[in-house]
């Protein structure tokens, strides 16, 4: 089980842990109602490295990208539940819409975003050209339709006003 911290003590803990070696492994959302799509790219994620590091949007970024109507769940309850899950070692909320000056300052051995994010679909993750720019890897895992939380917010509606 992981836990939350501060930028602050993240970018302490980055220093030893590049003194030790450790391939330090980072990924990034809104990770607004935690769903087994999460789950399971989760664990994926941290097969690429020794330590992995899960930046969480804070609610005023996430409603930013995500709408009005989002997140449902506060930042400090969603960092909780993404910090208990067996594959993550560290979270860590940040205000921006994007992580790209988290990933400047922690300078990720791995990058990792979903598939929604390619240049085939045309929505390119800022982050990389930071971590490329510096010699990092980036890593686009391949999308798996049917888990998101947009869908499964359509299902909870959908399932309250009786629809099909």
């Amino acid at each position: 089980m992981g836990r939350i911290i501060g930028q602050q003590e993240l970018l302490e803990l980055r220093r030893r842990w590049g003194q030790e070696g450790k391939v330090v492994v980072f990924t990034n959302g809104c990770f607004d109602l935690l769903h087994v799509g999460h789950v399971r790219y989760l664990a994926r994620v941290r097969q690429f490295g020794d330590v992995l590091v899960v930046g969480v949007n804070s609610d005023v970024s996430a409603r930013g990208i995500k709408g009005e109507k989002r997140p449902l769940v506060p930042e400090q309850e969603r960092a909780e539940v993404v910090a208990a899950l067996a594959a993550v070692d560290f979270v860590v909320l940040f205000g921006e819409s994007t992580a790209e000056g988290l990933v400047a300052e922690l300078r990720p051995e791995v990058y990792v975003k979903g598939g929604d994010y390619t240049d085939a679909g045309g929505k390119v993750a800022p982050e990389a050209g930071i971590v490329e720019g510096y010699g990092g890897k980036v890593v686009i895992l391949p999308y798996v339709p049917g888990h998101s939380t947009s869908e499964l917010i359509a299902t909870i509606v959908r399932g309250y006003r009786g629809d099909k």
